[in-house]
């Protein structure tokens, strides 16, 4: 990445998160983003670059003004839950380049309440347009494209289904370390095993849980960094892919995008995967995370089934992952993305209480959207 002007992460933080049954969308955007923009130590009238997604018909304009703010730049990309990693990226080319000093990235949903109100339909087949309508036939859900993608795992390199619900299991480790977590209590194996079945081999606990909430990122340049309230965490490499949107034109059910964006990230920011002390990595589904550990390199391809034993994930493991509880069991409105950065920034800055990994220097983020149809790799670092 060029190093000309380098960009941080100055401002990290969530709105009101699990149940929220009495914001809206916009106030959750707005919560989320005044949070970060006060850690930063900044006010509204330093944010001249706004970046936002799926909010009526022009996100961003609808969102600034809101929250009374009027920047010079906007983004409003859309590629699934990783959005907002792909964001960093557009935003670090805008600060590099010298469009902009102060961008904002917010977020917020109520998924969870609007389920409840009946407001939202819970099946997401993602309707009928397009590419998408050669699967709609088959009734092919968002869940059964991940239940496909570890059968397949499971056929192909032998990996077990204990061995996916090892995920969940140490997910919901992490989130028992997490006060803020909408499910704490330990779970097991056989409990994940035991558990409702949703799209075979998945049972519930294999699915991330649906809460409301939202979070906010500020990222600034050097200049402006150095002068915020708290540390900066660097952006040090970043990278994005794309894969398909129809399951037949996906050439090999077993990789994700990231076997792209993450080795460009990692060369882009000088480091290797075994430099990384914290993963944050999107979690919709046990088999996304098993997945994006081999593309991006910390374990052989068809060798994650054993990577992932022995609490390795878990806080105090060799590779904790999903310190907050992921997806799994803390926190998922829709477009988990925004959270993973929060997370590995408050890691980076040692805030992170009983669930804080010593030391933590460096952080690896893959934010995924759809059904591994796109892939952003972001690498933080303190220095």
């Amino acid at each position: 990445m060029s190093r000309s002007r380098r960009v941080a992460i100055v401002g990290a933080a969530l709105s009101d998160c699990g149940r929220v049954d009495t914001k809206s969308p916009f106030q959750l955007h707005q919560q989320a983003a005044a949070r970060a923009i006060a850690d930063a130590g900044l006010t509204k009238d330093d944010i001249d670059g706004f970046m936002s997604t799926g909010m009526g018909v022009l996100a961003p304009v609808e969102v600034a003004e809101y929250m009374g703010i009027r920047p010079m730049w906007a983004d409003s990309t859309g590629v699934g839950g990783g959005t907002w990693e792909f964001m960093v990226e557009h935003a670090y080319a805008a600060i590099t380049s010298g469009l902009v000093d102060v961008v904002v990235l917010a977020y917020g949903s109520t998924a969870r309440a609007d389920l409840k109100k009946r407001l939202r339909n819970a099946n997401l087949s993602f309707g009928t347009r397009g590419p998408v309508q050669f699967d709609a036939p088959f009734g092919h859900t968002l869940i059964a494209r991940y239940a496909m993608v570890a059968r397949r795992h499971m056929h192909q390199f032998g990996t077990t289904i204990e061995q996916l619900a090892e995920i969940a299991v140490s997910t919901r480790y992490n989130a028992s370390l997490n006060p803020d977590a909408y499910y704490r209590d330990p779970i097991t194996i056989d409990d994940v095993m035991s558990a409702p079945m949703i799209a075979d081999p998945f049972t519930k606990l294999h699915c991330c849980i649906r809460s409301d909430g939202g979070g906010a990122v500020v990222l600034a340049s050097e200049d402006r960094a150095r002068d915020c309230a708290k540390p900066p965490v660097w952006v040090l490499g970043t990278a994005e892919a794309v894969s398909h949107t129809t399951m037949s034109e996906w050439e090999d059910f077993t990789e994700s995008p990231c076997a792209r964006s993450g080795p460009l990230a990692f060369e882009r920011a000088g480091v290797e995967p075994g430099d990384i002390d914290v993963c944050e990595i999107y979690d919709a589904f046990t088999s996304m995370v098993l997945l994006s550990l081999e593309g991006l390199g910390f374990c052989a391809k068809g060798e994650g089934g054993g990577f992932v034993e022995d609490g390795r994930l878990r806080v105090g493991g060799a590779l904790p992952t999903n310190t907050d509880g992921g997806g799994l069991s803390s926190c998922h409105p829709g477009m988990r993305g925004m959270f993973l950065l929060v997370e590995a920034t408050k890691q980076l800055r040692g805030e992170c209480g009983d669930r804080q990994v010593p030391s933590a220097e460096l952080a690896c983020v893959n934010g995924t959207g759809g059904w591994f149809s796109s892939a952003s790799t972001i690498i933080l670092g303190r220095n």
